[in-house]
């Protein structure tokens, strides 16, 4: 499986006050299944069930805070 690491600072606060990552299709797969995971202080990774939605060309993560964690992904064309 692949995966791409994200940051905190790489999430955008919504106008409902939600956590917002955003990813293309074209870099992760067009079928993909998707596993959310948070880094832990013990430098584990801890899979976490975020809201995940897709529109157009993007694939969007909801959360309530940002972290530091990665996207997991089984690429499926």
């Amino acid at each position: 499986m692949e995966y791409q690491i994200f940051k905190k600072e790489d999430f955008v606060r919504t106008d409902d006050e939600r956590c917002r990552l955003e990813f293309k299709k074209s870099d992760i797969g067009i079928g993909s299944d998707l596993l959310v995971e948070e880094l832990l202080a013990d430098g584990q990774y801890s899979v976490v069930q975020a809201e995940i939605t897709r529109y157009k060309d993007q694939v969007f993560i909801y959360w309530s805070t940002p972290f530091d964690g990665r996207l997991v992904f089984n690429i499926k064309y």
